[in-house]
């Protein structure tokens, strides 16, 4: 059952090629959190500037958003390598663990709005979860690939940036 799993999953502890270089990692997560809190204080303006009775509320304050956003995306950017070393498909496998971990950061905002929170706010929150895994997700996968093993030519990929499957093109 579990070979099942890990199968479907796409596990498989020994994948053709190698993690991401550290150099790549470090730049990849400094973009990752700097772009998430760009993005954070983007959405607090444009959210405030459209629906002014969310001026003053507690969550958009910048060390309330910032703090929580910069533990998930050093999570995600600890995942991503990880995800690398164990997966013959990591992008794929990436991208449904980011699904997952969105949808369940987007309960935490649901337990908001059961408060009774203001639901305009709570909202921005909500797009501001989705903003930072988006950010994340692509500066990792694009700032961060994973490395063909050495000696092996370098590979294109499938216009499907999800299937993690490599084509080569040859020369005529």
């Amino acid at each position: 059952m579990l070979l099942r799993a890990a199968t479907a999953l796409r596990v498989d502890l020994s994948p053709s090629h190698r993690i991401p270089a550290l150099s790549r990692l470090i730049v990849a997560t400094v973009a990752a959190v700097a772009g998430s809190l760009i993005a954070d204080a983007i959405l607090v303006r444009i959210g405030t500037a459209l629906f002014p009775t969310t001026r003053g509320y507690g969550h958009f304050q910048f060390g309330d958003y910032a703090q929580l956003t910069v533990i998930g995306v050093l999570i995600a950017c600890i995942a991503w390598p990880i995800t690398t070393r164990i997966s013959t498909a990591p992008r794929w496998l990436f991208t449904r663990m980011a699904y997952l971990v969105t949808l369940a950061l987007l309960l935490p905002d649901v337990w908001l709005l059961i408060k009774n929170q203001p639901g305009l706010a709570v909202g921005v929150l909500m797009v501001m979860h989705l903003a930072i895994a988006v950010v994340t997700y692509l500066a990792l996968t694009r700032l961060a690939p994973t490395r063909q093993p050495p000696g092996q030519r370098p590979t294109s990929r499938v216009g499907d940036d999800l299937t993690d499957e490599p084509v080569s093109f040859t020369r005529p």
